[in-house]
């Protein structure tokens, strides 16, 4: 088998996602190392130009894992935005619990305030004879 058809079975393998020995990446690395031949031998191959703008260009064909390795890293990415943006909103919701907490306190203490002056004049009110008369409690 001629250099040029190593190069070209090890090119199809890559790019169809069945590496026989390198992790799949389409490189001029795992392309050499899948057809068995030194980086200076590719370089001496008349198709090193051509796989070289092929490796290059963005639009060539990839092999799925490459793909699916960029998915992986597109949703690793994406999940560590959301945690964050998870973590923030978690921390401002402690913050409105905790202003919440407080003015429920506050609003109990007048409360509590209210009812006692609400009794003492209740209690006055008792005790005040035949000058007062008590109006009828609406409740």
């Amino acid at each position: 088998m001629t250099i040029e058809q190593k190069i070209q079975t090890a090119l199809q393998r890559l790019t169809h996602g069945r590496p026989e020995i390198t992790n799949g990446q389409l490189t001029i690395t795992n392309l050499c190392t899948e057809a068995g031949i030194s980086r200076a031998s590719f370089y001496r191959s008349p198709l090193a130009e051509q796989i070289k703008k092929l490796i290059n260009d963005p639009a060539s064909p990839r092999p799925e894992l490459e793909d699916l390795r960029q998915q992986v890293k597109d949703l690793k990415n994406a999940d560590k935005a959301l945690r964050s943006q998870h973590a923030s909103q978690i921390r401002e919701l402690r913050e409105q619990v905790a202003t919440y907490a407080n003015q429920i306190q506050v609003l109990a203490l007048h409360i509590s305030r209210f009812q006692d002056d609400n009794d003492r004049l209740v209690r006055r009110l008792e005790t005040a004879g035949d000058n007062v008369t008590p109006l009828s409690a609406r409740r």
